[in-house]
């Protein structure tokens, strides 16, 4: 039987500094982010920019309608600190607003749409792992480990606000798109397959979020 649909928990946080201006190990140094989510207890108020008492620290790669939400499945931890001999690595370590149950990249694929609680959501892109996760669980090479793995989380953009609350269920409410998984948009992103068709195809899909379909052009 298929597992159910859950968000097992809503996270959130604000931006914030940590870190030594000259600390001798790179890893120490000072950096902003606000990848240092916490767990939200009870409802909270998902708006079209993201949920209410969340943020992002660099606005030029982060937030904004297409990035509302950060999706990561809880299936995901276990391999990782696995892998990585990190028992210590907890949710939410990977910045992710929402850990799911029941949903991978490979069973999510871009236009779909979900409701949950009080809101509609509607998957607009895979998330492209930049060098702030490795720093948060100290991995330098964690950004190319998550798009060689695949396990890279989706993005949410918001289609109707309203609020939502951790324990409550996703309910799939259209998928325009089944070809395009997080799965296979990722391995023609970062040239797993290389296939110049469906990249041309998956470019001009028109609920992928524009700023992907641009670097797949590139």
């Amino acid at each position: 039987m298929k597992e159910a649909t859950i968000v097992h928990g809503i996270h959130v946080g604000l931006p914030q500094s940590v870190g030594t201006l000259d600390a001798a190990d790179p890893m120490d140094r000072r950096w902003t982010s606000a990848i240092f989510k916490q767990p939200v207890k009870g409802s909270v108020y998902l708006e079209e920019t993201g949920l209410v008492g969340d943020g992002v620290a660099d606005r030029k790669h982060h937030g904004g309608p297409d990035k509302a939400v950060l999706v990561y499945p809880s299936t995901h931890y276990p391999r990782w600190r696995e892998e990585l001999q990190r028992p210590d690595i907890a949710v939410g370590a990977f910045g992710e607003n929402f850990l799911v149950a029941g949903m991978t990249e490979e069973s999510v694929c871009i236009g779909d749409i979900f409701q949950l609680g009080d809101a509609t959501v509607q998957v607009s892109q895979p998330r492209q792992p930049c060098w702030k996760p490795a720093r948060r669980i100290r991995v330098k090479d964690l950004a190319v480990r998550i798009r060689e793995t695949g396990r890279t989380g989706w993005y949410l953009r918001v289609l109707k606000t309203g609020l939502v609350e951790a324990g409550q269920s996703l309910r799939l409410l259209d998928r325009p798109y089944p070809q395009w998984t997080i799965t296979r948009c990722n391995d023609l992103m970062y040239g797993h397959h290389m296939d110049p068709q469906a990249i041309t195809e998956l470019a001009a899909c028109p609920l992928l979020a524009p700023a992907w379909a641009k670097g797949l052009k590139r």
